[in-house]
């Protein structure tokens, strides 16, 4: 059984240790090794071996008392995104190397309460910006699905780490696509919950209004799992987070979805869709229909706007979050310098890469005098109209279906020379973002070069569990969530 547990699902290997059939200290010892094995994805940018193994000596402690939690001892990994005391938190960059947090994140906080262990910290673009995981100052990640080709992005490390079967599951973040994504492009299901659902607090904050906490894993039932124990209100430290009571996500799976309304919009299937793209998220409606599902028509109408609205709202507000890395509190500074503002220029100019200085200025110029009123606030009026579109589809419709990407992944430093490239591909998770709504991702089949392909469903306000009972219903019937990069 040793040789298989790293292509278990959250799920087996919770019922596993709860059998005592395999031991937190066994699991954790298998994926570490593994994590040495496949060093050379990139996968991971911070290990700690005393720190896992003691937390697999408590999870192990916890569960021969009884009454453990389900998730007591089952192994994951955080996205660099997410400040933790026991382990570095760099965000990806260079500004924090080195960095260690007084305190954990909720959703690291969280996860630990319910008894998961850790097995380090997840590579990601740099403070979250990018669409390829090819932004990190600690270099890419690859795709275990073809090495060659990047693994999607911010949360690239999450989704080629669990793909990889280093980690049965991960945390990421979803900003404009970055669980989603990654997902796709990795033969994964991932899911974005209701902005406010999880818990913003001593997450490394990118676009404060979009950001947004949630799981990475094999199957719906593992995301059902994993959300239950992240979600929940945190008023006292997350003004955005929701007073709403925790809940059971894995209480609707086994609904029959039979009657259920699947919205099409024509907006996410024109011809910037791959045909390869395509044919598996047609078979994957079909197999729906199969189902009792039905298919109806809808529109939204201003999708092609989401683009130009997500790169002025998310630079304007990371300009503004960012400014805090000055080198005076904490963070990287440099060490030659002639006055303050000097110091500024330096520790900035070193401590940034490309991406985020780029994103920095256009959010700056979107934010200053005589355009503020022209760039930014007309982007806001305009997201408003794309969140309206949301719910005048919602009226006809139970859930959305649609493409996650035009393609399948990319070559690694395809886009390098063209960063617009590495924002198109967002066009089809951007307007889910903007309208906060809850959107997840799961595996349809395969496109060119034999790369995973995603389905997107997105639900309205607070319908996570809806969402994951039909993405279950789905992998009930389909087997591509089970399938394996070979040689993982």
């Amino acid at each position: 059984m040793t040789d298989e547990l790293h292509h278990q699902t959250v799920a087996q290997l919770a019922t596993l240790l709860h059998a005592r059939k395999v031991s937190a200290f066994e699991l954790a010892e298998h994926f570490m090794a593994r994590m040495r094995r496949h060093a050379d994805l990139g996968a991971f940018l911070a290990t700690d071996d005393i720190v896992t193994l003691a937390q697999a000596k408590a999870a192990d402690a916890r569960l021969a008392q009884g009454d453990a939690p389900l998730l007591t001892g089952v192994p994951l990994a955080h996205k660099d995104i997410f400040v933790t005391r026991d382990f570095p938190s760099t965000a990806g960059s260079r500004m924090l190397s080195g960095y260690r947090s007084p305190f954990d994140a909720t959703v690291v906080r969280r996860l630990a309460e319910h008894g998961a262990v850790v097995l380090g910290k997840l590579n990601c673009d740099e403070f979250a910006m990018g669409s390829g995981n090819e932004n990190s100052a600690y270099g890419p990640v690859h795709n275990p699905w073809d090495t060659s080709r990047v693994p999607g992005g911010s949360s690239g490390g999450s989704a080629a780490a669990i793909a990889a079967g280093l980690t049965p599951a991960a945390t990421g973040t979803d900003t404009g696509g970055s669980i989603r994504q990654p997902s796709s492009f990795c033969g994964l299901t991932g899911i974005k919950p209701t902005y406010g659902r999880v818990s913003r607090y001593g997450m490394i904050a990118f676009a404060s209004s979009l950001d947004q906490a949630g799981p990475m894993a094999h199957s719906a039932e593992d995301c059902a799992l994993l959300l239950s124990a992240m979600a929940g209100p945190d008023l006292d430290r997350d003004s955005t987070s929701l007073d709403r009571p925790e809940e059971d996500f894995t209480r609707d799976l086994n609904k029959t979805i039979a009657g259920l309304r699947v919205g099409v919009p024509p907006e996410f299937f024109g011809p910037g869709v791959a045909d390869d793209v395509r044919a598996p998220i047609e078979s994957a409606l079909a197999e729906l229909e199969k189902l009792g599902a039905r298919r109806v028509p809808i529109s939204l109408p201003r999708t092609e706007l989401a683009i130009p609205v997500y790169y002025i709202i998310a630079p304007a507000e990371a300009s503004s979050n960012l400014s805090r890395y000055d080198g005076v509190k904490f963070g990287h500074r440099a060490k030659d310098f002639t006055d303050l503002q000097d110091m500024y220029r330096k520790t900035r100019t070193e401590g940034f890469g490309a991406e985020v200085k780029r994103r920095i200025m256009t959010g700056t110029y979107v934010l200053s005098q005589g355009y503020y009123d022209a760039y930014y606030l007309q982007a806001q009026r305009v997201r408003r109209l794309i969140a309206n579109d949301f719910q005048d589809a919602f009226k006809a419709c139970d859930v959305i279906a649609a493409p996650v990407a035009p393609s399948v992944a990319w070559q690694l430093g395809e886009h390098r020379a063209d960063p617009l490239a590495d924002y198109l591909a967002d066009t089809y998770t951007l307007p889910a973002s903007l309208a906060g709504l809850p959107c997840m991702s799961l595996p349809a089949g395969f496109g060119a070069h034999a790369m995973p392909v995603g389905l997107q469903l997105i639900g309205n306000y607070l319908q996570e569990a809806r969402l994951l009972n039909v993405a279950h219903q789905l992998q009930q019937v389909t087997d591509f969530h089970t399938r394996h990069p070979e040689g993982f």
